[in-house]
């Protein structure tokens, strides 16, 4: 069953919904009357927005915030909160049926309640909901508009017959799923990230178009949660962003949990039988095979939300593919306004986001001249095994022509990495020749995420591997991973001419 709430991530029947709606979206809403200038507008209420609103309102200057569906944007409702809730059952439900090599065995396989598991997810965004409730901006003094608008011209913004005026502007509006023009793919009918979450029944079987993130951590949880799922796309591996010896434990862990892979295949285009949807897929060499599936799952990439806004009586210059143009300060061809999250960014994350609205308060408000090109952005894909990682890949490095070296810690071969069981993990940390600089980092493994933190505080600090090794980590824990490859470092240091001298000392002090 799918939603046919005027807001497609809804069930407009669901007590967490409507919980839900009331929050971010409340019906009786009713949009102030504008009375004076404002110092910033910010268009779009996803994360950027939300940080650069409230953010700017905390400081005492005067905010308008227009959204025109639900306050939150994909974070909260069609990303990582619904997506990390569905994992959260789909690993629970693996988690169960792996037991028995702890020593734990039941008569009783898990048994999966579909439905349950959804409300689950849609409880979890019903709760989170209160952070991004309209209310609480009211309450801290961030006027709140919902509807569609769009610029008047360089200084003012119209919405539902009301005028708002500003003296510095900020987009915030994100982006949405890109839909591949394959023939009859409209007629069959798709999910995407913004619909996924609506199902109220399982699926028998799934395709999903994308080896992206979201096509990974989609692909996983369903088919750990009882879905036959084929996973295709037209590369030759998955994660094409990432370190490729990560992305193979990653794609090997997929393929052990029973996601079929068809890399290096296209749907060529889709028919719809009396009891499925056929997709027609095309190898690299030209065979075409037919798979029939009950639900297809886009998830080819990202577009930005830049349609209808007015941007040209504004002066702001656009690209239907990378979205709004800015400059290193994220300001627009209108240097009045600014954007920043995933309208203008390639670097599509919540946290990316947030970091950018951090900068625009300072740049817009404050004349700062902070640069989007100092930000250091690590990244997680929440696939068991988590895959983590910031800085530069081997292969950024030597497009770059920049010479590095690597140090591999192997997870399994921690104390912790054996009596929790890890069979696949790595710690990949590359260096700048000639000190302990840290170049990037790549985490595969359990709580990934987390693990790569460090390595960004240490980056973005000028902090280098000596001050990991100098760094008491808690024992047994899969972050001494960190301290041994530092360790590990430390010893490519000790050069024979070093060695030879540390020899001469000790047979002088014996």
């Amino acid at each position: 069953m799918m939603s046919h709430s005027p807001h497609p991530a809804l069930l407009p029947e669901d007590p967490f919904d409507r919980q839900l709606a009331a929050n971010v979206h409340p019906a009786d809403w009713r949009n102030p009357v504008p009375s004076t200038r404002y110092n910033l507008l910010v268009i779009g209420a996803g994360p950027a927005g939300l940080i650069t609103s409230i953010a700017a309102a905390g400081l005492g200057a005067r905010v308008a915030l227009v959204e025109r569906d639900l306050m939150g944007g994909d974070c909260l409702n069609v990303g990582c909160v619904p997506s990390k809730s569905l994992l959260r059952a789909a690993n629970a439900a693996q988690a169960i049926g792996s037991a028995e090599r702890l020593g734990i065995t039941s008569s009783v396989a898990a048994q999966v309640d579909f439905g349950a598991v959804m409300r689950h997810v849609r409880q979890s965004r019903a709760i989170l909901s209160r952070h991004d409730a309209a209310a609480r901006y009211r309450d801290l003094g961030v006027d709140v508009y919902f509807g569609s608008g769009e610029f008047v011209d360089g200084q003012s913004f119209a919405i539902d017959g009301s005028r708002i005026d500003f003296s510095r502007g900020v987009i915030c509006t994100g982006a949405r799923a890109r839909i591949p023009q394959i023939p009859g793919l409209a007629a069959a009918g798709h999910l995407t990230n913004e619909t996924v979450f609506s199902l109220t029944e399982r699926p028998r079987r799934l395709a999903v178009l994308g080896g992206g993130p979201i096509g990974c951590e989609l692909s996983q949880a369903f088919v750990r949660l009882g879905t036959e799922v084929t996973l295709i796309d037209t590369g030759s591996r998955l994660l094409p962003r990432d370190d490729e010896a990560a992305v193979a434990l990653v794609q090997a862990r997929l393929q052990a949990d029973g996601v079929q892979m068809r890399l290096q295949t296209r749907v060529a285009r889709v028919e719809t039988t009396p009891v499925a949807k056929r997709l027609w897929l095309e190898s690299a060499t030209g065979e075409e095979s037919p798979l029939e599936v009950d639900e297809i799952v886009v998830a080819t990439g990202r577009v930005p939300n830049i349609e209808n806004l007015g941007l040209d009586r504004a002066g702001v210059r656009a690209d239907p593919r990378t979205g709004i143009a800015v400059n290193d300060f994220l300001a627009t061809s209108n240097r009045r306004i600014f954007a920043a999250g995933d309208v203008c960014s390639a670097w599509r994350f919540t946290h990316a986001a947030d970091a950018m609205a951090r900068l625009v308060v300072r740049n817009a408000l404050f004349f700062g001249r902070q640069r989007a090109s100092q930000l250091l952005i690590p990244w997680c894909t929440y696939t068991d095994p988590e895959l983590a990682h910031v800085g530069l890949t081997p292969s950024e490095a030597a497009a770059r022509q920049i010479a590095i070296q690597t140090v591999e810690i192997n997870l399994a071969e921690l104390d912790r990495g054996v009596v929790d069981g890890v069979t696949g993990g790595l710690v990949r940390i590359h260096v700048l020749p000639g000190g302990d600089r840290i170049a990037g980092a790549t985490v595969v493994g359990p709580h990934a995420g987390d693990l790569i933190s460090p390595l960004a505080l240490a980056m973005t600090n000028g902090l280098g591997l000596s001050a990991i090794s100098k760094t008491i980590f808690p024992y047994p824990t899969l972050a001494e991973a960190l301290k041994r490859a530092a360790d590990a470092h430390n010893r490519t240091r000790l050069t024979p001419f070093v060695k030879s001298l540390m020899q001469r000392w000790f047979r002088w002090t014996r």
